[in-house]
């Protein structure tokens, strides 16, 4: 059910769709994820992401239909499919096709869970879909910053920077700019 790009399903052969006995055995499994209906289940061998943001951007609203995004960002080799490859499809949402052009969203094909944003080298998870065990797990993912806060539909008086673009290339923005 799976949408190929032009290639083929090369991208099976890639982190983080590659899969094999050998991989699994040597992935260290940190934290689980997966959809709603459970058809796709991931597995992270970090204890935190590298960074994590929360994305105000129009597009985001759109595609997740939520006033904003929690996004964490990971390598894509520190992630790891149990199951479910077959079970994606991919939007480029920057030429509005299906396909596996990075970068490009990648979905639940049955309950269309957004699983994660694949770019060249990385992945940017959605903290939502992971089995947290504890508060401790969890205040890992907790995010650095506001990313596109200029385009936000409501305000977090959380204390955190403001950026009215990607953080650190755009104006910081004061907590109650309106």
């Amino acid at each position: 059910m799976a949408t190929e790009c032009s290639s083929g399903e090369s991208w099976k052969q890639q982190p983080p769709y590659r899969h094999s006995k050998e991989d699994a055995a040597k992935f260290d499994k940190k934290h689980e994820a997966s959809c709603h209906c459970g058809r796709v289940k991931y597995w992270l061998s970090r204890d935190a992401p590298l960074v994590a943001k929360y994305c105000h951007c129009r597009g985001c609203q759109v595609l997740h239909g939520a006033p904003f995004q929690w996004a964490a960002i990971f390598h894509k080799e520190d992630m790891m499919f149990e199951n479910g490859t077959d079970n994606l499809v991919f939007y480029q949402s920057g030429e509005q096709t299906l396909g596996h052009d990075l970068p490009c969203k990648v979905s639940c094909a049955y309950c269309r869970s957004p699983i994660f944003d694949e770019g060249r080298r990385m992945a940017l998870l959605f903290p939502t879909l992971i089995k947290f065990a504890n508060k401790a797990e969890r205040d890992a993912f907790y995010p650095q910053c506001h990313i596109f806060y200029s385009q936000r539909v409501v305000d977090i008086p959380d204390g955190k920077p403001k950026w009215d673009g990607i953080d650190g290339e755009g104006s910081l923005l004061m907590e109650n700019v309106a």
